[in-house]
This record gives structure tokens, sequence and C-alpha cells, in this order.
């Protein structure tokens, strides 16, 4: 009876061992590294709102530039807007970012939302003016990734 006792705590510490050792290699979880997320996000998006098209570029010096031009507008066209030196931040654990634009004290984010119910569009353009209030906040869907 002993000798089982004994086997199966055995058993149950190398198992134990194991798991522990396996988690870091778990390809299921993701650390906090910057390049493991940074390898996530496109180097190009084009997204579409009711009354805007978005292109976000990365820059060879690892910052992003945003171009937008009317809603019916050619992207082929001059854009209406173009802002550079934006940079990407990690929103939470779930895989969630948001690029961050500034521009004549307007603050433009947009979202990417992956962890979001079923009916929220994959990405959100938000605009903020100079006191932080909300004066554009619309649904994105992707044109080209």
């Amino acid at each position: 009876m002993i000798k089982k006792i004994i086997l199966g705590a055995l058993c149950v510490a190398q198992f134990s061992l194991v798991f522990a050792n396996n988690v870091d290699r778990n390809p299921g979880i993701t650390s906090k590294n910057s390049t493991e997320f940074q390898q996530k996000v496109p180097k190009t998006v084009i997204i579409k709102t009711k009354k805007f098209k978005i292109r976000i570029d990365q820059q060879p010096n690892g910052k992003y530039l945003y171009q937008s031009w009317p809603a019916n507008a050619k992207i082929t066209s001059k854009p209406s807007m173009i802002i550079s030196d934006g940079q990407i931040v990690p929103d939470g654990s779930g895989g969630n970012y948001y690029y961050e634009f500034t521009n004549k004290g307007y603050t433009y984010h947009v979202w990417r939302n992956y962890l979001t119910e079923g009916t929220m569009p994959p990405y959100t353009l938000m605009v903020s003016d100079q006191n932080g209030k909300t004066i554009v906040d619309q649904g994105a869907q992707v044109v080209k990734k």
C-alpha cells in the first residue's frame, strides 16, 4: 500500500515537472515580447469607414504612416490627410492593439478589435480633439491587408 502511494506521488511530481517545462513552449500562450507582438501586425492595412478610406503603412524606421481619403475616392488619388510618426500600442494580452497618430492637436486611434462581440467591426477609428473629447467614432471594415 505504501509503495503505491509513493509511486503515485512520484508520478504526480514527474508529470508536474514535464508540464511546467512545456508551458513556455506552448504556441497557444503568447509572451509580452514586443518582437512576437510585432509579427502579428500587418505592415500595411487598408480599412474603410462610412466616411473615410484609411491606409496605414509601417515605415522603415518602425513608425507608422496614416493616409486618408473620402470614402468614395480612389486610393490611387492624392490623400486628403497624411500623418507620419505614428506608433502601435498593445492593448491587453488578447492580441488587441491600436495605432496612435497626432496631428494639429487631434489624436487619431485606429483600434484592431480581435477580442470583441460578433457584431463589432474588425477596426474602429476614433478621433479626439485637444480636450480629449471624441469627435469621430466609426467602425471600419478591412479593404486590404
